[in-house]
């Protein structure tokens, strides 16, 4: 296993208002709480790397880059009611973007295998022509399209197990079928959308899978349904690499989720996640922060995925809501087993 990491300094560069919630304390917290594993002789710590224009572009309108770099060097400004730039947000934006390039081209050299990138500002809100929920470029899109632009990979899965829609990413892919997207998210909660009935346009229709849940789902029915929906739909599809949106905000101690998963329910994600990574993609997969704003729930989630990519494990997880949990997957599999023959 040679699994990368890229989490800097820069990071904490992005300035937001105080009391906002995605915070440069985010970033610190990580630095120290994984300072330890800089000593692992099976973790290369990658250096952060801006992505060139061409990148941004793939995904976003022109119109929308310039906006964003003409925050560059200026004063706190607002892009919409939750969503800040300051003097040295561009460059950040453009670090954790081309960041995430730059795993997707280690993997690609064969140097690693799977991989983290651990930085802001996050990215799965952010749409072709704008910036909003603390998002400005959307980092796992940018990432995906590089991916299938260099010859990494012909089909690539995104799954977002964020809070929050990822409204960003289903906008910029929702006609397409060389990018599967996959959201679990709760509902009703911002941005609005990620209804199971969004399912994708044209040659895109039944590649956009949105699995919307009600407030305090838990782990069980997190559990159950990535193991008993996700994986399966996943390996019919048997994308080259998987690219997850790894928001820890449905965390039981999130400020800003209503969700209850607590660390263990975020280890199973991400083994079932490996699972399936090993199964159809060599193994190739990378995680990019997304939300998490409990500074406990995000450090301690993230060192135990890490952990868990590191050296597996399959946590128990406690047997409730069974009857909920049931009619909640059998009435999404109506809805997606026209699409996919797993189901």
């Amino acid at each position: 296993m040679r699994y990368g990491i890229v989490l800097d300094e820069v990071f904490l560069d992005h300035a937001v208002p105080s009391g906002h919630p995605e915070k440069t304390e985010r970033i610190q917290v990580l630095l120290e709480t994984l300072a330890p594993m800089r000593n692992r002789q099976d973790v290369t710590w990658v250096a952060a790397r801006a992505a060139d224009e061409s990148a941004i572009l793939a995904v976003h309108s022109e119109e929308h880059l310039r906006r964003i770099m003409a925050t560059a060097g200026q004063g706190p400004q607002a892009l919409d009611s939750d969503t800040f730039t300051g003097a040295n947000s561009y460059e950040t934006a453009l670090l954790m973007a081309g960041s995430a390039i730059e795993l997707v081209e280690l993997l690609e050299a064969g140097e690693l295998d799977s991989g983290f990138v651990l930085g802001r500002p996050p990215g799965h809100h952010a749409e072709r022509d704008r910036a909003m929920g603390f998002c400005l470029f959307n980092n796992v899109a940018i990432a995906a399209q590089s991916a299938i632009n260099l010859g990494v990979a012909k089909r690539v899965a995104v799954v977002d197990f964020d809070v929050h829609h990822g409204n960003g990413t289903q906008n910029i892919f929702y006609g397409r079928s060389d990018v599967l997207y996959v959201s679990s998210h709760q509902h009703p909660f911002y941005p609005g959308t990620g209804l199971r009935e969004e399912l994708g346009a044209g040659e895109g229709r039944g590649f956009t899978i949105n699995l919307p849940l009600k407030a305090g789902s838990g782990d069980f029915l997190y559990s159950k349904l990535y193991a008993d929906l996700v994986s399966p739909i996943l390996l019919e599809y048997a994308p080259d690499l998987i690219l997850v949106s790894a928001g820890f905000d449905a965390h039981e101690d999130d400020p800003l989720g209503g969700m209850d998963v607590s660390v263990e329910g975020f280890v199973r994600l991400t083994q079932i996640l490996n699972e399936v990574a090993r199964k159809t993609a060599e193994g190739r997969i990378l995680y990019l922060l997304e939300g998490g704003y409990s500074l406990d729930g995000l450090s301690q989630s993230v060192l135990a995925s890490i952990q868990t990519c590191l050296n597996g494990g399959k946590p128990d997880i406690a047997v409730t809501q069974q009857a909920e949990t049931s009619e909640y997957i059998s009435k999404a599999r109506s809805t997606f087993s026209q699409y996919w023959k797993s189901l």
